[in-house]
């Protein structure tokens, strides 16, 4: 009986091919946009989370004080007032902290054989690695020996790779930075860009000791550029970010009424935040597009109360050879749940092609999510209940007789 009656729900849909269509046409709207709202949403979270893992997770950046002078302010990082004893301290005095590093850097001219590039060179130690959750390609880091030796090793990213050795394997070759030979002992996984914007593969690491004597010669002893701090766990780096405020105001004997000389940076929070927003706005535009359900299902509703109206003969028909008002609602139910499901379908389709549409064209990342193409499917089966109730309730309230008479 139940196939019988989704063949005449069929048929009376296919009779009426444009009416039809235009009835789901809010239906595909709202399940299309849906699909792709929440895919590019999808994408930015990715792309916000890829950009979190390539700086470090719970990561905190100290960077030097501004410099005055005839009373202009400069920037912050003019002044050199991070040492390597602040890293150090940090890491030991504060429970929150897991760990600590720095860096010294300058870009400087890199040489390999007739080809020259531009790079940024960091002198730094082995937690730098860990903290910035570098990997590595090939080769290895550097480790306390070459530290403590002050050896001429470098470990290079994917971008001074592939502009100083092109195909060549650059391990175990020499690199001359300041005309000073450094040997390649290991090339970093590629990352990316950075929050900011920079190239994080066009980076030389080398041996803070190194840097120091041989590259940086015009730097005070054990001072640092930045500092990065590790904190042990997300909820750790509020408390983190104040005993860093705290424990360099006392090592740098600041007093109460002075500005701190240094600048603290919570670049996770700010980045979760930025994800956080990411998230909020996704589900608002989602539940936009998802007002076009409920005016697919007004539109549904409409056109059945038009089509009950069509059909009142027909009814009385089927009344008078015995059909029941449950089978009169579960048809003009059956019929309207079906166009919904139409609907969603070339919604689903629709929303498909306009995600692979925004990535290839607009260059908008979009992910396509499982999940919301099944809870369309499913809300939109729901809007077909919900609005096709009412036409066949009142469908099945038609006296048999007045029915039969109606012209």
């Amino acid at each position: 009986m139940i196939f019988i009656i989704i063949k005449i729900a069929l048929d009376s849909i296919l009779i009426h091919k444009l009416r039809s269509f235009l009835t789901v046409l809010g239906i595909i709207i709202g399940v299309s946009s849906v699909i792709i709202m929440v895919a590019i949403g999808n994408g930015a979270k990715l792309e916000i989370e890829k950009q979190i893992s390539s700086i470090g997770s719970n990561l905190i950046i100290v960077l030097p004080g501004a410099t005055s002078s005839g009373g202009v302010r400069f920037g912050t990082g003019t002044q050199m007032t991070l040492t390597i004893q602040d890293a150090e301290a940090l890491k030991k005095e504060s429970p929150y902290i897991e760990d600590t590093t720095f860096s010294i850097h300058e870009v400087l001219q890199v040489v390999y054989k007739n080809m020259n590039w531009s790079s940024l060179v960091r002198g730094t130690n082995t937690s730098f690695f860990r903290i910035q959750e570098w990997e590595l390609e090939r080769g290895r880091f550097f480790n306390e020996e070459d530290i403590k030796s002050g050896n001429r090793v470098a470990v290079i990213g994917y971008t001074v790779v592939k502009n100083l050795f092109g195909l060549e394997d650059p391990i175990d070759k020499t690199i001359r930075i300041k005309k000073i030979p450094f040997k390649v002992i290991g090339i970093l996984k590629e990352k990316g860009t950075s929050p900011r914007g920079d190239d994080q593969d066009d980076v030389i690491l080398v041996p803070y000791t190194t840097a120091q004597r041989n590259l940086f010669g015009n730097i005070l002893p054990d001072r640092v550029r930045v500092i990065y701090i590790k904190a042990r766990s997300l909820n750790d780096l509020f408390q983190a970010e104040n005993d860093v405020k705290s424990i360099l105001r006392q090592r740098h004997k600041i007093q109460r009424n002075q500005e701190d000389d240094f600048s603290v940076r919570n670049i996770t929070q700010f980045l979760q935040a930025r994800q956080e927003s990411s998230r909020v706005m996704t589900f608002l535009l989602g539940a936009i597009a998802s007002i076009s359900l409920i005016v697919g299902g007004i539109g549904i509703m409409n056109i059945m109360l038009v089509s009950v109206t069509e059909r009142t003969k027909e009814i009385g028909i089927r009344m008078a050879v015995g059909a029941t008002t449950y089978h009169i609602q579960i048809q003009f139910l059956i019929e309207a749940i079906l166009l919904s499901i139409i609907g969603s379908i070339l919604g689903i389709l629709l929303g498909i092609a306009g995600a692979f549409v925004s990535d290839f064209v607009f260059h908008f990342k979009a992910i396509l999510s499982l999940d919301s193409i099944i809870i369309s499917l499913f809300l939109t089966m729901m809007v077909g209940v919900v609005f096709g109730f009412y036409p066949a309730y009142k469908a099945s309230l038609l006296d048999p007789i007045e029915a039969l008479r109606y012209e």
